[in-house]
């Protein structure tokens, strides 16, 4: 049975507190109205509904846990996630999986500005839309957008693959359009059932850095 907490009642450092030392595996949380940092910084294995909209940082620091958020998430959700799952089956605000290092962060909607900035090993499936500077400095891990980016995506990449359906409406610096191969189908098709997802792997283009920008280069003054 799940432990049922309302934030309408319980404040949201109780319910944090009583997520880093659970009583039980599986969460259920009522009323979040936009509350900041719900369900942040779990190191076990739970399962954590929330029934409704959150505001900054939901499921920031996140290890092992899978956070389910019913509506939307305001900004950063899933910052600095080591690993587990975090989906928004609504949209998501600015930054969303910003740093994050490992896991699998679903936004079922669209993401807004700089979604998936300096991701550091993180996978990102969006079902929607990305805004601009999406995959900013994004060093490892793989970024998949099933509707539109928007302005200077993958400006100053690293490492991390960029995979997009829909139209991109520019390339930030050093990004540039890759050769989709057999083994990067394969990948993507991997992501998208792991996001539960039924897009075709054939329909999407592959982004990634040209690594013109790894080290200062005076010829490449303006690109910096």
């Amino acid at each position: 049975m799940a432990t049922l907490i309302d934030l309408a009642e319980t404040p949201v450092r109780e319910l944090n507190q009583a997520l880093h030392t659970p009583s039980t595996a599986t969460w259920r949380i009522l009323n979040p109205r936009g509350a900041h940092a719900v369900a942040c910084g779990i190191r076990e294995d739970l399962a954590v509904e929330v029934e409704g909209h959150v505001g900054y940082y939901c499921a920031g620091m996140n290890q092992h846990a899978t956070v389910t958020v019913h509506g939307n998430a305001g900004t950063g959700v899933a910052e600095n996630m080591m690993s587990g799952t975090v989906r928004v089956r609504g949209n998501a605000s600015q930054s969303a999986g910003a740093t994050a290092h490992g896991g699998l962060l679903v936004i079922d909607g669209d993401a807004a500005a700089r979604c998936g900035i300096s991701m550091k090993g993180v996978d990102i499936v969006v079902g929607g839309n990305v805004g601009h500077m999406s995959a900013f400095m994004g060093q490892a891990g793989r970024l998949v957008v099933c509707g539109d980016a928007g302005d200077a995506l993958g400006d100053s990449l690293y490492e991390a693959r960029i995979y997009v359906r829909g139209t991109v409406k520019s390339l930030g610096a050093d990004c540039v359009e890759k050769e989709m191969r057999p083994e990067h189908h394969a990948e993507l098709a991997e992501l998208l059932k792991a996001a539960e997802r039924d897009e075709d792997p054939a329909d999407f283009r592959r982004y990634g850095s040209a690594r013109e920008l790894y080290h200062f280069d005076v010829d490449n003054t303006a690109a910096y």
